[in-house]
C-alpha cells in the first residue's frame, strides 16, 4: 500500500475523511474539503461531475487508485470518492501524490 493510502487511513481514524457521493458534493460546495480523491474506475459521469465541481470550488482533485484500494485503505468497502477535510492531511497526500494532483491549491 502506498504511503498516501496509509495516510488516509489515519485521516479517516482521525475523523477527517468525508465517503459518498452526496456528502462529498455537500463538503465540496461548503469548502470544507481540502482534497478529493476519485477513483480511477469511477463512470464517466461521476469523473465528469467530480472535475466540474472540484474545478468550479478550486478544490484539488486527485484520480488515482481503484474503488477497492480507497475502501481497503479506510477500512470500508470499495469508495469511489473521498474528501479530506483537514488541510494538514490534505497537504501531507497531495505531496506524497505529487504531479498526480490537479484542481486547486490547498489553502
Amino acid at each position: 500500500m502506498s504511503k498516501a493510502l496509509s495516510n488516509l487511513g489515519l485521516a479517516m481514524r482521525a475523523g477527517k475523511v468525508v465517503t459518498g457521493e452526496e456528502s462529498v458534493l455537500k463538503a465540496v460546495r461548503s469548502a470544507e474539503a481540502k482534497l478529493v480523491l476519485l477513483a480511477g474506475d469511477a463512470s464517466d459521469n461521476t469523473q465528469k461531475k467530480f472535475r466540474d465541481k472540484c474545478g468550479s470550488y478550486n478544490i484539488p482533485l486527485v484520480v488515482e487508485f481503484s474503488r477497492d484500494s480507497l475502501g481497503a485503505s479506510i477500512g470500508k468497502d470499495g469508495r469511489v470518492v473521498l474528501a479530506i477535510t483537514d488541510k494538514g492531511f490534505a497537504e501531507m497526500i497531495s505531496k506524497q501524490l505529487g504531479d498526480n494532483v490537479g484542481g486547486g491549491i490547498i489553502d
